[in-house]
C-alpha cells in the first residue's frame, strides 16, 4: 500500500485559489453505483471505520456521471493513511478490458461511524483525494460520500470537489464543496430494481413461483387455440372473414420453418440443454462471487 501523511485539516482558514471555470458543477449517479457502496460498507470488518473505492464513468463539460465503481484496501491510523495503490492498478485495468469507455472520474467513501463525527468529510479525506487527482483522466476527482450512520430513516448521497488552500503561493490543504446531484437509471437498471423489489415482498404471488418456461408455453398455446378457433368459425362460416386479421396469422405461419416433427423435436431438446448449461454455469458463477465475496470480507478488502 502507498502511505500518506499529513498534519494539516482540510478546513483550515487559508486563501483560495481562483475556481476553474471549467470545473464539475453537476454529478450523476447511477443506483448500481450506490449499491455497490452499500455492499461493500456491509462487509467490511468490525475495526474498519469506514470503506473507499474508485469512481468509474464520463466526464461530459462539467458534468460527470458515475457508471460504475469498485473497492479499494485502505488503512487508516491517525493523520496517516494507506491505500492500495497496486490494487487499485489491477482492477482498473480489468475494468478497462471489460468497458474502455469508463475513466476514473473519483472515489467513494462511507461516513465514519464514530459518534462524534459530526461531518462526513473526514480530515484525512484530502490525502485520499490526492492520490485520485493523479489517478482521474482530468485530474479533478470528484469525491462521493455515502452516509451509513443512519442517523434518519435514510441513507444520504453527496458529491464534493476539492479546491486547494494556498497561504503565499504554497498549497497545503483542501476544502471541499458540494456539488449538485442526481440519480438517474437506464432502462435495464430500471428492471433490475423493480425485479429487486417485486422479490422482496414477502407474499409473492403464486405466478411468481412458477418456471418462466412453463409460463411461456402456456401463453403460446392459449395464442394458438384462439388462433385456430378464428380460423375454423372463419371456414365454417360463423363470422365474417377480416383480411387484416388473416393476412397477420399468414405472416406468422410463414416465419415458422417447415421441418419434420422429429427434428423439430431434436432441435428444441437441444435448445433446452443449452438453456440447462447456461443455468448451471450462472449458478456457478453465483457461487464463486459468493466465495470471493467471503474472501474479500476475510481480507477486509
Amino acid at each position: 500500500m502507498t502511505s500518506l501523511s499529513s498534519k494539516m485539516s482540510p478546513s483550515s482558514p487559508a486563501l483560495l485559489m481562483e475556481n476553474d471555470p471549467d470545473a464539475v458543477s453537476q454529478v450523476i449517479v447511477h443506483p448500481m453505483v450506490l449499491l455497490h457502496v452499500l455492499d461493500h460498507h456491509t462487509r467490511r470488518q468490525e475495526v474498519s471505520g469506514r470503506v473507499i473505492g474508485t469512481l468509474l464513468g464520463r466526464r461530459d463539460g462539467k458534468t460527470v456521471e458515475i457508471t460504475n465503481c469498485f473497492a479499494v484496501p485502505h488503512a487508516e491510523r491517525g493523520e496517516e493513511v494507506a491505500i492500495g495503490k497496486d490494487f487499485n492498478k489491477q482492477m482498473l485495468a480489468l475494468h478497462m478490458r471489460a468497458n474502455r469507455k469508463e475513466t476514473v472520474v473519483g472515489w467513494y467513501a462511507s461516513a465514519a461511524l464514530e459518534d462524534n463525527q459530526g461531518d462526513l468529510i473526514a480530515d484525512t479525506s484530502s490525502l485520499i483525494h490526492e492520490f485520485y487527482a493523479g489517478e482521474a483522466d482530468e485530474g479533478d476527482p470528484v469525491h462521493l460520500v455515502v452516509d451509513t450512520r443512519l442517523k434518519e430513516d435514510a441513507i444520504s448521497v453527496r458529491a464534493f470537489k476539492s479546491t486547494p488552500v494556498v497561504v503565499q503561493g504554497e498549497p497545503l490543504a483542501n476544502l471541499f464543496h458540494e456539488l449538485s446531484l442526481t440519480m438517474e437509471t437506464t432502462e435495464p437498471e430500471a428492471i433490475c430494481l423493480n425485479k429487486m423489489v417485486a422479490d422482496a415482498d414477502p407474499e409473492p404471488k403464486e405466478k411468481d413461483t412458477v418456471e418462466p418456461l412453463l409460463v411461456s408455453m402456456e401463453k403460446l398455446y392459449k395464442l394458438l387455440e384462439t388462433a385456430t378457433e378464428y380460423v375454423d368459425a372463419v371456414v365454417d362460416g360463423k363470422i365474417t372473414p377480416d383480411a387484416e386479421v388473416g393476412r397477420q396469422i399468414a405472416d406468422t405461419l410463414a416465419t415458422v420453418p417447415r421441418i419434420r416433427p422429429e427434428v423439430f423435436d431434436k432441435l428444441f431438446n437441444d435448445s433446452l440443454q443449452d438453456m440447462l448449461m447456461v443455468t448451471y454455469l450462472s449458478n456457478i458463477t453465483r457461487t464463486q462471487l459468493t466465495i470471493a465475496e467471503k474472501l474479500n470480507a476475510s481480507l477486509g478488502v
